[in-house]
């Protein structure tokens, strides 16, 4: 049975921590897989890593709509070889295309906080599967985008950090609000 876990926001020193490996994928390992899959469902976002629940291991999730797998609308899927629900273990970019993309992001551990990131339209990923074997995924447009966000989450960085300093300026006051206030919730009472 998954569970909805709680999502850690930033300020959270969590965040910022790089993943560990994951030895083999156990049982144990599924069952955080699945309760990935569900928190990121009850919070409406369409990808997950394992810092953004407090945890180091280096897993993400990602789940796309279709119609976000489309150029345009009634278009055909730019991954139509990878299932719109994804799970990366020890995932690790391998190639990544010159063409790059500017579109604003969001974060479930940001609420609120958006900005737009430049990122390659196109990326390689080694990772391993549920079963445990090596595989290569090649992903294409957002769903690319979306496993970049996540896989910057595994190596503790943010998508803040890609921000342009203009930007950076812009959201200040919300990101030191967002801070405190996450820093508040963990204080031991």
């Amino acid at each position: 049975m998954s569970r909805v876990l709680p999502i850690r926001t930033y300020g959270d020193p969590v965040l910022r921590k790089p993943a560990r490996p994951v030895a083999a994928i156990t049982p144990e390992i599924e069952a955080f897989i699945g309760d990935l899959f569900h928190t990121m469902r009850a919070a409406e976002g369409v990808g997950l890593a394992a810092q953004q629940v407090g945890r180091t291991e280096a897993i993400c999730v990602i789940e796309m709509p279709a119609a976000y797998d489309v150029e345009e609308e009634g278009g055909p899927r730019l991954n139509p070889d990878v299932p719109l629900s994804l799970a990366l273990v020890n995932p690790k970019i391998v190639e990544a295309s010159a063409k790059t993309c500017s579109m604003e992001e969001g974060c479930l551990s940001f609420p609120d906080i958006r900005g737009s990131v430049e990122r390659p339209w196109s990326v390689v990923i080694e990772h391993l599967g549920l079963d445990g074997q090596p595989k290569q995924t090649k992903l294409n447009g957002f769903f690319a985008r979306a496993a970049q966000h996540e896989l910057d989450h595994l190596a503790g960085e943010l998508f803040i950090d890609l921000f342009s300093y203009v930007k950076k300026l812009a959201v200040r006051t919300k990101l030191k609000n967002l801070q405190a206030e996450t820093l508040d919730k963990l204080q031991p009472v």
